[in-house]
């Protein structure tokens, strides 16, 4: 029988952290002479209580720290049961349950998709509460992908597994120095785009969300319009630089700060990354000058900006992409599948496990032409065994397999192809808008039925969490001794 007292004595400090943070928006609201800010301090009251009595009632057991069964649990239930008290401060301020939790889930996960609308008079505790969400998303992403995953051995990512991590069944303590830094760089990256934001124009107000949601690449803003509020080209350069800091791997991140930035450019996925960034912008911006005879400097800022807003899963968008033509909205879909680099903020399949599905793609052609030459195919210096290579197979088959499930699921509710194909893509993927008319960029969630609503938070939360996070739970061989 697995012994769940660890695992609800860290969510129980989870939820006090959680309450703590809920006192921030109600202290702008109260700076604002806003009386929503009541909905925060009920909502911190009631989270960290429940918290705290969690925490006393399972007290002490984190003694012998969590075994792997142990560590799967409290991942799910970490992701799927903050949110809902994240979800409290929007139900009483009036948003009905299925769009509050929506929210909350879309804010957590970072994925940024939204039911809600009239952001520009919004009050500010609310905007400011949706933008901390993501940025408190984002750092539990980071750690859930650096420290969690490669003990778990999910889609690969025991690739990235420290060489002087425990590889014990226990989940120790080691970990906190890394956590502790990681913490920092988040931190000084987020005020550095703070900084950034104001010297090109935006008041703090907007500086101040836009980069909680920009370096977590969530992608909710102060504004129905997103980016497109902003007159000042510089302020989405700003934007683009720090979606892609963003995307790219928070350890090397912390290395380049202390003195080695060229450890990140010798990271195979950070050049693929860049690479790839580069040659879609560059293909798009000639395809914007020649169909839509924009300016060259408009056209490499809206494709740049929105290929880099997808790619990373930020949500962001300058102008309505989809208008531009049946080709954008064809690269728009396949883009909401590729994601930023493992130990990043982003979502999607990522850059990693495309690298290691076309070299083994390339070994097995190899070998087809000469079947008794060995091959070794590698990844940074790792060889790519066949336990690597099948983990990151599978995740691949699990994740297309998931957007298609989902799709079906949501043509029930009598949504068009295009909606269903990308709304599930983009969810399962933590992206933020779909495509058409409804769910694009210029669109909200908020006219889907219910039980579209429901199943796509669930979708955004399979995605979060790496799928197989999830589906192990369903497992009885999981259960039993």
């Amino acid at each position: 029988m697995i012994s769940l007292r660890p695992v609800l004595n860290v969510l129980g400090f989870l939820y006090v952290g959680l309450a703590t943070a809920m006192l921030i928006p109600a202290m702008v609201d109260v700076a604002a002479k806003n009386a929503d800010w009541q909905v925060f301090v009920f909502s911190s009251l009631l989270t960290g209580m429940i918290g705290l009595l969690l925490s006393i009632a399972v007290g002490g057991s984190l003694e012998e720290g969590l075994d792997t069964r142990q560590t799967f649990i409290l991942t799910t239930m970490s992701w799927a049961t903050l949110p809902v008290f994240g979800a409290l401060p929007f139900l009483w301020a009036g948003v009905d349950i299925t769009d509050a939790v929506f929210e909350a889930i879309s804010g957590f996960t970072t994925t940024g998709s939204t039911v809600l609308s009239g952001l520009d008079s919004m009050p500010p505790g609310l905007l400011v509460w949706r933008s901390l969400m993501q940025w408190m998303g984002g750092v539990g992403i980071i750690v859930m992908a650096i420290v969690l995953l490669p003990f778990l051995r999910i889609g690969g990512m025991q690739l990235f597994q420290a060489e002087n991590s425990d590889r014990s069944e226990k989940i120790v303590s080691r970990s906190v120095e890394l956590i502790r830094l990681l913490g920092l760089a988040y931190l000084f990256l987020t005020v550095l785009c703070i900084v950034c934001y104001i010297a090109t124009g935006l008041d703090l107000f907007d500086a101040f969300n836009h980069a909680l949601t920009t370096i977590s690449t969530g992608g909710y803003s102060t504004h129905d319009a997103s980016f497109s509020h902003f007159t000042n080209p510089v302020s989405g350069w700003v934007a683009v630089v720090f979606m892609v800091i963003g995307a790219l791997p928070f350890v090397l991140i912390i290395q380049a700060l202390r003195g080695q930035p060229m450890l990140l450019w010798r990271d195979p996925q950070v050049r693929a990354l860049v690479g790839f960034l580069a040659v879609v912008s560059a293909v798009l911006t000639i395809y914007l000058g020649v169909e839509l005879h924009l300016p060259l400097d408009e056209a490499l800022l809206k494709a740049t900006f929105n290929v880099v807003s997808i790619v990373t899963g930020t949500g962001y968008a300058l102008g309505d992409y989809t208008q531009w033509g049946a080709p954008v909205i064809g690269i728009a879909l396949l883009l909401k599948f590729v994601g930023g680099c493992t130990g990043s903020t982003t979502g999607g399949i990522k850059i990693f496990r495309f690298l290691v599905f076309f070299g083994t793609v390339r070994a097995h052609l190899r070998r087809m032409v000469r079947p008794n030459r060995v091959m070794s195919e590698e990844y940074g210096g790792t060889r790519l065994t066949p336990e690597l290579s099948f983990s990151v197979l599978a995740f691949l088959v699990v994740y297309l397999g998931s957007v298609g499930v989902i799709t079906l699921a949501l043509s029930f509710f009598g949504l068009d192809l295009v909606t269903a194909v990308s709304a599930a893509a983009t969810s399962v993927g933590n992206v933020g808008p779909g495509l058409g008319t409804v769910i694009g960029p210029s669109g909200t969630f908020a006219s889907l039925p219910d039980g579209a609503k429901w199943l796509l938070s669930f979708a955004m939360l399979l995605g979060r969490l790496e799928l197989f996070t999830v589906l192990v739970l369903l497992d009885p061989d999981f259960w039993s001794r």
